[in-house]
């Protein structure tokens, strides 16, 4: 059991949900007034994707995250930046017969140093790295391609930046990755871990595959849990129950209850409320910066 639980908001994504709910910022300055909205509500980290102002899709602009951290490191509000570094890892094949070339809409393949290009300029307290390389969406032919040269890659950049990589595990064998990095000196103390379930086609989100992932985090790391879709808030509970902290937000769920769409302050707001409930204290983010020896920028 943890009394003692951070909020993160995963506040937009860069999947196809623009469309699906009018409350999915798109727009930088959308994006960061929906983070510092989640901020007020008791997030104490807020993990930012960045899209395409024009077509709502994911993208990897600098100039677009750089707006987003320069307006909520503006705003009256103390709260942890954690961007997003798994933006170029697209792969979608040509398709059933024909895998080779890849299918142009859709892919998005960059080197490890492009990828942490807006990490280099803003220099966040946090980014997340992606474990693993799997099959991402149901059906199709999406690959999320993250190849261990990359990923140590990566984690050694980020680890000479001064930045506190998060890493996020999707299945039981990204944490053989973690634990392979935490070997070789390419992860600091406190090791930050996030625990991604009920995703297609990774860890499944019942309570024995999640306490398997957990029963088999490295020692001594801090680790969140969170689930999808309409197990997203009963993942709050879980989370904390098992030992970990809490994710939410608009990047993994759309709806607070049946047929009701949420804004990002709405999830955090009922995340910190179950908590609250548990007699769980919720973390500020000046705590969370002490707990993961961050330095505010």
């Amino acid at each position: 059991m943890n009394w003692d639980v951070f909020i993160t908001c995963a506040v937009t994504g860069s999947g196809d949900t623009t469309k699906k709910s009018p409350h999915v910022p798109v727009y930088p300055q959308q994006i960061a007034e929906s983070a510092i909205e989640a901020a007020k509500a008791g997030a104490a980290i807020v993990h930012i994707h960045v899209r395409d102002p024009e077509t709502g899709q994911g993208s990897r602009k600098t100039e677009y995250y750089a707006e987003v951290v320069e307006r909520i490191r503006a705003a009256d509000v103390d709260v942890v930046v954690n961007l997003t570094a798994g933006m170029g890892g697209d792969l979608v094949l040509g398709g059933d017969e024909n895998l080779l070339p890849p299918n142009p809409t859709g892919t998005d393949l960059a080197g490890a140093t492009e990828r942490l290009d807006h990490v280099r300029a803003i220099l966040p307290e946090i980014c997340t790295l992606d474990c693993g390389t799997m099959n991402f969406a149901s059906g199709g032919d999406y690959i999320m391609v993250n190849t261990p040269s990359v990923l140590r890659t990566m984690a050694k950049q980020v680890q000479e930046l001064g930045v506190r990589p998060e890493l996020e595990v999707f299945d039981t064998g990204h944490l053989v990755q973690v634990k392979e990095l935490i070997r070789d000196g390419l992860l600091d103390d406190p090791v930050m871990i996030q625990l991604c379930m009920g995703i297609a086609y990774g860890a499944p989100d019942d309570p024995n595959t999640f306490m398997a992932m957990v029963n088999n985090l490295p020692n001594d790391c801090v680790f969140s849990g969170f689930s999808i879709s309409r197990m997203q808030l009963p993942f709050v509970a879980m989370a904390a129950l098992a030992g970990g902290n809490v994710r939410v937000g608009l990047e993994d769920n759309l709806y607070a209850g049946p047929k009701q769409l949420a804004t990002n302050a709405m999830l955090v707001e009922r995340a910190k409320n179950i908590l609250d409930n548990m007699n769980v204290r919720v973390m500020s983010a000046q705590a969370v910066r002490d707990k993961l020896k961050l330095v505010k920028r």
